[in-house]
């Protein structure tokens, strides 16, 4: 029996994944050459070894030492996300917060051991599941006022526990990932459906807990709308909601824990609405030489009913840094997918629609193919593999010295074109006083009836030893204007750690009381993922907590 795959403990995936020199060492010319850049650079990925960490502050009782870990390569893992700060810090070695110990609950009755044992203590309790947050969701920064931190993985949480094929939902345990989660839906000829692209290492716990987006370009994108019941382990006891289609009884439970970031507990399963797994696929990657053509070619998609799965929209320069295009034209690709019926209609409106607004469909570029046809090619197949490779490329481009982020939003149409320049503006100018030069690029990860979720990525020349400062610098002018401008400060990314100044001007101050009452309420004493969301809450039992 071979050895279960590790998790790297710098950068994405598993060891032995990602790129390798040469790649990286290519990427790095492709940059140069798309930034001018005289030479590129390649440093060499941490070693476990020469990562230092602060001594555990905290030893567990002998009747739970089996499943707590004070393994240096399971605490370095723990201590950082996977945001562009994370992995400039854990490149250069810097895992300043790690938790103190990290714990691997088999089941329900540990990760309650466990709530009750760090409730006992006074040790802050970090939800865990692929460790895949890029706004500090689980890193452990939680202040001076825990004696610890422990992190729970739920990974042994990994089951698919009952499937019901007549009303097609499952029962789902918190701790699988996107791909064990896939398989094991797989012989029931049903699929979830749902992929973010952090798919690979990512848990149906944390896309709950973080409201993710995933395969749905339009229609149900995030996963709130899959979710038919949930169960969760609180510091005051368990919390289960009743398994339904739908409810008007009262305001949603389960809507309370999509997006609690686990500050409120932990999530251990899901009854998740499923799908049949598509059979049919018709896809079209359609060019724009004007960005606002393709913008409005998008908005009559998104409000025609059509419903694709996909309508991702590229400008010009998004295509370029993705390989899907030369940088000339901006590139809508849009796909539909069934389990029951052919699509030749569908795609026929969505391309009758995109030719009145200028479209054109170069030759190949639109294909109808079934599950045994093979993955498509061209401009859209470019950009699938581009996306699906994210992770691996965003940890080439640090380890290449680059400033390389992203930042995604939502804004109605009527705004979109003042809220576009206005951000492309501050960030571009940030971008400029901070790296001299670079690229900021947009795309539309997700489209609506009355708006659009434009996703941005800088690329740009860092410099070593201040890469972190920079990529600050960039992320405050474009954060401050996408508050400013009426957009949210997140589509799907989450609030964490690194989006808690802009969120707390976002949300409704009634509203923080209210989420700060539900807190003091499943969590008395404040253990759970303090700091996330809103500042830990002063209760009787924790009076010195502010």
């Amino acid at each position: 029996m071979s050895e279960p795959k590790r998790r790297k403990f710098w950068g994405w995936g598993y060891v032995g994944d990602g790129l390798d020199l040469i790649e990286v060492q290519a990427l790095g010319s492709a940059l140069a050459s798309v930034l001018n850049l005289a030479d590129v650079s390649v440093a060499d990925p941490p070693r476990i070894g020469e990562i230092a960490l602060r001594k555990p502050r905290l030893q567990p009782p002998d009747s739970m030492a089996e499943i707590f870990s004070t393994d240096r390569w399971d605490r370095a893992e723990h201590a950082l996300g996977k945001s562009y700060d994370d992995l400039v810090r854990g490149l250069h070695g810097q895992y300043e917060h790690p938790p103190d110990l990290v714990a691997f609950p088999r089941d329900e009755a540990d990760v309650v051991a466990v709530l009750e044992w760090c409730g006992d203590q006074n040790a802050a309790v970090i939800p865990y599941g692929g460790g895949s947050s890029v706004a500090g969701g689980v890193e452990p920064v939680v202040g001076d006022g825990y004696r610890g931190v422990v992190s729970l993985d739920l990974r042994r949480l990994d089951r698919v526990v009952e499937v019901d094929t007549i009303s097609r939902a499952a029962r789902i345990q918190a701790g699988v990932l996107g791909p064990s989660l896939e398989e094991q839906l797989r012989p029931h000829g049903l699929t979830l459906r749902h992929f973010p692209q952090s798919f690979e290492m990512s848990s149906l716990g944390g896309w709950i807990a973080t409201r993710s987006a995933g395969h749905y370009a339009t229609l149900h994108t995030h996963i709130d709308e899959f979710v038919e019941g949930l169960r969760a382990l609180t510091p005051r006891g368990v919390l289960e909601t009743r398994r339904l289609p739908a409810s008007g009884a009262g305001p949603s439970p389960d809507r309370l824990f999509c997006g609690s970031e686990g500050v409120l507990g932990v999530i251990t399963e899901a009854w998740m609405r499923l799908q049949e797994r598509p059979r049919y696929r018709a896809s079209a990657a359609i060019e724009f030489a004007s960005f606002e053509e393709a913008v409005e070619a998008c908005r009559t998609i998104s409000q025609s009913g059509l419903h694709p799965a996909n309508c991702r929209l590229l400008d010009q320069t998004e295509a370029l840094i993705s390989a899907s295009g030369d940088g000339s034209a901006a590139l809508l690709i849009v796909s539909f997918e069934s389990a029951d019926h052919s699509l030749d209609a569908w795609m026929a409106r969505a391309i009758e629609i995109c030719r009145s607004h200028s479209g054109k469909v170069p030759e190949g570029a639109q294909r109808t193919r079934t599950d045994e046809t093979p993955a498509p090619e061209g401009a859209g197949g470019h950009w699938r593999n581009w996306f699906v490779r994210g992770g691996h490329l965003h940890d080439a481009t640090i380890r290449l010295g680059m400033v390389n982020d992203t930042f995604e939003t939502a804004i109605t149409w009527d705004r979109f074109a003042q809220f576009h320049a206005g951000v492309l503006e501050s960030t571009r100018r940030a971008m400029k006083e901070v790296c001299g030069q670079g690229l900021v690029s947009c795309r539309f990860a997700y489209v609506y009836p009355d708006g659009p979720a434009p996703y941005y990525t800088v690329m740009a020349p860092g410099k070593r030893g201040s890469e972190r400062e920079q990529w600050a610098a960039i992320k405050e002018a474009a954060s401050d204007s996408l508050i400013a401008l009426g957009g949210t400060i997140t589509h799907h990314h989450a609030v964490g750690r690194y989006h808690r100044r802009w969120y707390d001007r976002e949300r409704p101050p009634l509203f923080a009381d209210a989420m700060r009452a539900a807190k003091g309420a499943l969590d008395p004493a404040g253990i759970m993922n303090p700091g996330v969301l809103f500042d830990p809450v002063q209760t009787l039992e924790s009076p010195s907590r502010l």
